[in-house]
């Protein structure tokens, strides 16, 4: 939860309609009480309000001031939608101001890389008249850059809340947003994993699973599989517990926490174990601490190889984003044919070591 509920505030409604028409009308002061009334009346408003008000919050963000609390207010929309309101009709808004300040904070690291300097810690204490003469430029535009650099970790949360509410928000904006974040995190100053997570999830993806040690192929169509470790719990069930391939399939509790919809609540301290090693066409493997979206394609299909496990592997069970249930389902066992010519398209031969 973003915010704490308190007993008494002004009426949600009324301070929002403040607030639009301070925004409407680029009256600063009036902008900024209208701000506060409406954070006051969000700890107090009932669920049927804040189903209204998120729609209306995240619609304000466009025209709100660029160097304003703009992620303070995307938060606010996304406490709504954490109580219940539509995420699709906040994502856009919300997700496009997410986008935009990725971008500005890579021009701001750009900007100083041209100019020599190294980009400073994300801290507003950092923003002197010195950074904004190195970033050259208007220093309206200069100081937006700055801000979206030290401000960009706090895009998270209300960025999360209607990621991990809606495989439809997924499908409409991840693909623009995870390129500009993972090259944002590459620069090692800000901590994006939750929001890379869940930008790069897979819904509705199909998967050819190919066994080495039995030579037998798989289809599988996997969704809201957060990391690799939950995606090994999933196979292991369906092809193991399925009887489908030998071995030890995981724990009914180890299941349980990849796939119930109920949210866990707190860590379980239970223990997954490895049934296989997981690896890439070409033999890479490919770690537990990774992503399905690591998983290469070829010939638009996904393209998965087990094997055994090289050493025994436990984790945690608990699945990384808790609002999210993985599914795995098995689609189709593959035809000796069809398993045959997946596996021509790998450097292993089935039921042997790599091909020759």
């Amino acid at each position: 939860m973003i915010f704490k509920r308190k007993p008494k505030a002004a009426a949600l409604g009324t301070a929002l309609t403040e607030l639009e028409e301070g925004v409407a009308a680029r009256d600063g002061g009036r902008t900024g009480q209208a701000f506060d009334a409406v954070f006051q009346a969000l700890r107090s408003a009932q669920d049927s309000d804040l189903v209204q008000a998120g729609p209306r919050l995240a619609a304000l963000l466009p025209g709100f001031p660029p160097t304003g609390p703009r992620p303070t207010l995307a938060t606010a929309a996304g406490f709504c939608v954490e109580r219940g309101a539509d995420p699709l009709a906040c994502a856009g808004p919300i997700l496009d101001a997410v986008h935009q300040d990725l971008r500005d904070a890579l021009e701001f690291a750009r900007r100083l890389a041209a100019a020599g300097a190294e980009p400073p810690e994300p801290d507003e204490a950092n923003i002197d008249d010195a950074l904004l003469t190195l970033l050259g430029g208007e220093p309206q535009h200069a100081t937006r850059l700055a801000l979206a650099w030290c401000a960009v970790e706090e895009w998270q949360a209300p960025a999360l809340a209607v990621l991990c509410r809606s495989a439809e928000v997924r499908r409409r904006h991840a693909a623009a947003l995870l390129p500009a974040c993972r090259d944002l995190a590459a620069l090692g100053h800000h901590d994006l994993k939750c929001l890379a997570y869940a930008l790069a999830l897979l819904d509705d993806e199909p998967v050819v699973v190919l066994h080495r040690p039995t030579g037998r192929g798989f289809e599988l169509r996997i969704g809201a599989v957060a990391d690799n470790f939950q995606l090994h719990t999933l196979l292991a069930h369906v092809l193991v517990g399925g009887g489908h391939l030998p071995g030890a399939a995981p724990s009914a509790e180890s299941v349980r926490l990849a796939t119930d919809p109920a949210p866990a609540r707190g860590g379980s301290g239970a223990v997954a174990t490895g049934a296989f090693e997981l690896l890439a066409p070409n033999g890479d493997r490919i770690w537990n601490e990774g992503l399905p979206d690591d998983i290469p394609v070829v010939e638009g299909r996904r393209l998965l190889v087990l094997d055994t496990p090289a050493y025994r592997r436990s984790w945690n069970a608990d699945r990384f984003f808790p609002l999210l249930p993985g599914t795995a389902e098995l689609t189709r066992v593959l035809s000796a044919d069809e398993t045959r010519s997946w596996f021509a398209r790998t450097t292993f031969a089935p039921g042997g070591g790599p091909a020759s």
